[in-house]
């Protein structure tokens, strides 16, 4: 027990475990399902309004052409009426002088032919306003206000022009709108068939949704009846093994009990068995009543009996009977037979229906022949659709595990690669935002720097003219002196104050102006060297904007690529969802009729081998009780019988030579010489 309520714990846990994961795998296609049905039966709604507007426009659109055709129909005869009208008139009116104008004018003098013409004339123009001219309308009523006044020949022609013109554009217009009608007709047929079709598709997939969703509704109810089932007896397993342990040691205790007490109540019949075997108690007991006679009597007595004599007849029936009892097996057909022969029924009654039960067999044998064929054929080719439909599915599950991966793999899938390449794309731009805004500083730090140096050389180049041309100016003029000096005479030596020209700084001067010389060098190098690093800067800074443009580039075309491949791949995976989708409905539907098929092709194929062994027998059985039955002198006096009755009038003939002349003639209703001379070999010919 422990062993097995262990195992049983352990079963109903990954039980309630799949249980658990069928449950949660019913409710999220149920919420899927519901928001497609939603979406469909809006869809069927829109697509039903759809056509009740466009019915409502097409009966517009009819009752419009059908009155139009009907007025331009009208105007159409009226103009045919009116032209013949005028041609008649007119024609009279070549007649005017002669001697027959006043016969063809007599239909005229009552003026309704005019009148009439006038009416149609002016209900064409009615009708034809839109297309004739202020100018023609105006030309023919003046006509009908009096066409004769004057010369009929110098109105009638143009008059009959315009009629004839009307006419004319009525029935093409006609024409036209018939065509057109027809056209709209067609498109509206096109339309409609159209949006039935596509309704019919969507209501089938409606029907079959909600029938999933009943089913997912029946099937999440057991699964949940099921998870409290086996929740509760995982619950009574656990609680019953927590138990086991002393109530095993209470029943072995028990068991031990009991097998004391056995021994002791076999121990116990085996004396009573020894003392009443013994020879003293079979002398005892046959000197007592109670134990040799009676009920209680140990002594039983056999009776023997003698069944009466039965007829031959009799016995075959009986004999039939058991036969047939013995290849039975319950069959009605053959327990009929049996009924008839325990009745007594006439011998050629009992075996027209052995022929009857023989033939019923061999129809019961061909249909379960039948039956059996077009069970194996239905079942090996549903389930060859069934394995089809199943490497289909697991070849889209496969192709859908493969779309979703692509699609939302978390390091490789394409919308993890857009979010990168897109984040790429933004610090790219940043980086080119922040390379340029440091380009800029650097070039108004380089601006400050070269307008530095520019100013500090300008100053250099003016204090060191400044000094030079002082210097210049003060070595001229000491020169200058020293001739002077040399051109006088000597003097009265004066007293010692200083002796020589005024140098002032000049031996120093010369060192400064090294000195600002070396300065300004100095800052003309400076000045060169923040040249050179903004060019260098520039270089570089270009370099880097080209790479950062190349790299833009570049994952603007891989974000385009990868954003068409996610379009393309979710396109792809909806489609392979829906065709999963048909196709495990498709294999539903196999398995349904798989199903609904299984009770009866069950049966056939299990029973099949074994009722045709019963066929088998009962047909030999019912083969050999009629063989028995015709054996019996019964059954030859009763066709013998059968027969004499047969030949009516001629059974005195035929009685004494059956196959005599005599009685062959009698049987076929002619004389004995015409009997012999169609069958001359006949006995007594």
């Amino acid at each position: 027990n422990t062993a097995e309520k262990t195992e049983s714990i352990k079963t109903l846990t990954k039980q309630i475990t799949l249980l658990e994961a069928n449950i949660e795998e019913l409710l999220g296609s149920t919420g899927l399902l519901s928001k497609q049905v939603a979406a469909l039966k809006a869809e069927m709604d829109n697509n039903q309004q759809m056509r009740k507007t466009a019915e409502a426009l097409r009966e517009d659109e009819k009752e419009a052409f059908e009155k139009a055709e009907a007025d331009m129909t009208e105007a159409i005869g009226q103009l045919k009426q009116a032209l013949e009208i005028l041609g008649e008139v007119g024609a009279d009116q070549t007649l005017e002088e002669s001697a027959e104008h006043e016969q063809f004018m007599a239909g005229y003098k009552d003026g309704s032919s005019l009148l009439k013409l006038k009416t149609s004339v002016k209900q064409a123009l009615l009708a034809a306003n839109s297309f004739v001219s202020p100018k023609q309308s105006r030309r023919v009523e003046s006509f009908l206000q009096s066409p004769f006044a004057g010369s009929y020949a110098s109105n009638s022609g143009e008059v009959f022009g315009i009629l004839v013109n009307m006419k004319e554009t009525f029935e093409s217009n006609l024409a036209a709108a018939r065509s057109a009608e027809k056209a709209a007709v067609k498109a509206y047929e096109k339309f409609m068939e159209t949006k039935r079709e596509e309704f019919k598709v969507m209501e089938d997939s409606f029907k079959t949704k909600q029938s999933t969703m009943t089913d997912n509704d029946g099937s999440l109810e057991e699964k949940r009846t099921a998870l409290q089932v086996a929740e509760k007896q995982k619950t009574d397993d656990e609680d019953f093994l927590e138990k086991l342990l002393p109530m095993c040691e209470k029943k072995a205790k028990e068991f031990e009990e009991r097998n004391m007490l056995r021994t002791q109540e076999q121990a116990a019949i085996t004396e009573a068995i020894a003392i009443l075997d013994s020879d003293q108690a079979f002398s005892t007991f046959g000197k007592v009543k109670a134990t040799s006679e009676g009920a209680t009597g140990f002594l039983q007595l056999i009776a023997v009996g003698h069944s009466p004599k039965v007829s031959s007849d009799a016995a075959m029936r009986k004999q039939a009977v058991e036969m047939l009892q013995q290849a039975s097996r319950g069959s009605s057909k053959v327990l009929r037979v049996m009924a008839m022969l325990r009745a007594g029924n006439p011998f050629t009654t009992v075996l027209a229906a052995i022929e009857n039960m023989k033939e019923l067999i061999a129809e019961e044998a061909k249909v379960d022949k039948e039956q059996l064929g077009w069970c194996k054929s239905e079942r090996k080719e549903n389930n060859g659709k069934k394995k089809e439909k199943e490497a289909q599915i697991q070849e889209l599950e496969s192709a859908i595990s493969g779309l979703e991966e692509t699609i939302d793999h978390p390091e490789t899938g394409l919308k993890v690669m857009i979010k990168e390449t897109e984040d790429s794309l933004v610090k790219n731009s940043q980086n080119q935002a922040e390379e340029t805004k440091a380009r800029r500083e650097e070039n108004i730090v380089y601006q400050k720097n070269v307008k530095n140096t520019a100013e500090a050389t300008e100053l250099l180049q003016t204090g060191i003219a400044a000094l030079e041309k002082y210097y210049s100016d003060l070595n001229e003029q000491q020169e200058k002196e020293l001739e002077l000096m040399q051109k006088k005479r000597a003097d009265p030596e004066p007293p010692e104050t200083w002796s020589g020209s005024y140098k002032g700084q000049s031996t120093q001067g010369n060192k400064v102006l090294e000195m600002l010389n070396f300065v300004l060098k100095a800052t003309a190098d400076e000045e060169t060297a923040h040249h050179d690093a903004e060019q260098q800067a520039q270089t570089d800074y270009e370099d880097s904007m080209a790479a950062l443009k190349k790299a833009e580039e570049d994952l603007q075309e891989s974000l385009a690529k990868s954003q068409k491949e996610l379009a393309e791949a979710e396109k792809s995976l909806v489609m392979k969802r829906q065709e999963l989708e048909k196709t495990e409905a498709e294999k539903l539907a196999i398995e349904q009729y798989l199903e609904k098929i299984k009770p009866g092709c069950d049966f056939i194929t299990d029973n099949y081998e074994d009722r045709e062994k019963n066929r088998g027998l009962e047909t030999k059985a019912l083969k050999n009780a009629a063989k028995l039955l015709k054996g019996t002198p019964a059954f030859a006096a009763a066709t013998a019988t059968e027969k004499k009755e047969s030949w009516g009038k001629c059974r005195k003939i035929c009685s004494k030579e059956e196959a005599h002349v005599d009685c062959k003639a009698c049987l076929a209703h002619v004389s004995v010489p015409g009997y012999c001379a169609g069958h001359p070999g006949t006995a007594g010919c």
